[in-house]
C-alpha cells in the first residue's frame, strides 16, 4: 500500500465538504497485468440528472527542506 502524501487528510476532507463521498483510500486501478494505486476515488450523485460523477485524485507535495 502507498504511503500517504503529507496534504491526503486535507485533500479528502475538502473533498467530501463539497459533497463527494470517497469511495475508495486508496484506488487501485489494474490495466493488463499492471496495478496502479490512486490516491482517492469518489463520487458525486447528481440530484437533477439522476447521474453519478466520478474522480480519481492523486495527491503530490513538493516540500523543500
Amino acid at each position: 500500500m502507498p504511503a500517504k502524501d503529507i496534504f491526503h487528510n486535507a485533500v479528502r476532507s475538502a473533498l467530501e465538504k463539497d459533497g463527494w463521498t470517497i469511495t475508495h483510500d486508496p484506488l487501485s486501478v489494474k490495466v493488463d497485468e499492471m496495478e496502479f494505486y490512486v490516491d482517492l476515488g469518489a463520487e458525486r450523485i447528481l440530484a437533477a440528472e439522476k447521474a453519478g460523477q466520478k474522480i480519481a485524485v492523486e495527491i503530490k507535495s513538493f516540500l523543500i527542506a
